[in-house]
């Protein structure tokens, strides 16, 4: 399998993310607009009135501005294209590097920030406010970690850019429930990306998305990944979507090879390392991203 080289290790252990370059090709950006433009009016999970953070099955067939806003979750049913991203060639290897074999995708997403003056953008860490008070050392791989690929072309300040404050996924950051830092709170980074780019970042790292005032949306996907004794956010897959799947990508979904027992998900199956670490490349001619933006 492919590993980070030593630029990318230190960037990630320093920054808490890494920027990889054309990791989709323009065909597959282009394909993957048109399909957020599809799957935008079909029903789905989408933020409601619930809980923070919680959201509900809505139909949303009537949001057909292609540029309006949209954070849907679970796009697994929706096509193979989107299973085909669980474990993409050479940057699923980076992703092992980092976090180890033992590990599940927990989420999948879309999301479209429009521009717009209304909207300030905002930072925080995934997977909750529990989460966010358990940090690992420097040495250890995280709990959890995102692959977000952008879709759109994102330059200037306050475009939507993904926003990061480096190096917050390993020490106490200061913030306040009553005023939670922001993407101009000193310390944040604003990232510039091509459609296509990729960015992986750790859970822990406080991160979220600028002002839009570009006059263009900002299109992402965001994939995943935790180790496998923490809880799935998402993905009731289908009988008909579960027959397309890899015996690696079942596995990552949780399909363990045996019914649950008491303890699953804990200790790993003994062929856990074999599934993760086989060489699916021959499905694809793409040869791996490369490493660009050291800055920040």
């Amino acid at each position: 399998m492919e590993s980070l080289t030593s630029e990318q290790r230190d960037q990630w252990s320093t920054d808490g993310y890494l920027h990889l370059r054309g990791v989709l090709s323009p065909d597959e950006v282009e394909f993957f607009n048109q399909e957020l433009d599809r799957v935008r009016l079909l029903p789905g999970y989408e933020p409601g009135k619930a809980q923070l953070g919680h959201y509900e099955w809505m139909d949303t067939s009537k949001s057909t501005d292609a540029d309006g806003f949209m954070d849907r979750r679970d796009l697994l049913n929706y096509g193979q294209h989107f299973l085909d991203l669980i474990d993409r060639p050479g940057l699923f290897d980076l992703l092992v590097d980092i976090m180890g074999p033992h590990i599940m995708l927990s989420m999948t997403q879309a999301i479209v920030r429009p521009s717009t003056d209304t909207f300030p953008g905002y930072t925080h860490t995934d997977g909750g406010e529990g989460l966010r008070e358990i940090r690992v050392s420097e040495t250890s791989p995280p709990l959890a970690m995102k692959a977000m690929y952008l879709l759109s072309d994102v330059a200037g300040e306050d475009a939507g850019a993904f926003t990061v404050f480096p190096g917050s996924h390993l020490r106490t950051f200061p913030w306040r429930r009553d005023e939670p830092p922001t993407p101009h709170s000193p310390g944040a980074v604003q990232l510039p990306g091509t459609a296509g780019d990729c960015y992986l970042f750790s859970h822990s790292l406080w991160h979220g998305p600028s002002p839009n005032y570009s006059g263009k949306a900002r299109k992402t996907l965001l994939y995943n990944y935790a180790q496998m004794f923490i809880r799935s956010y998402d993905h009731e897959i289908t009988p008909e979507v579960t027959g397309q799947l890899t015996p690696r990508q079942r596995r990552l979904l949780g399909d363990l090879g045996y019914g649950f027992r008491p303890g699953s998900y804990f200790y790993v199956p003994p062929d856990q390392e074999e599934l993760i670490y086989q060489d699916n490349r021959g499905s694809s001619g793409w040869t791996g991203p490369s490493i660009v933006d050291q800055s920040g």
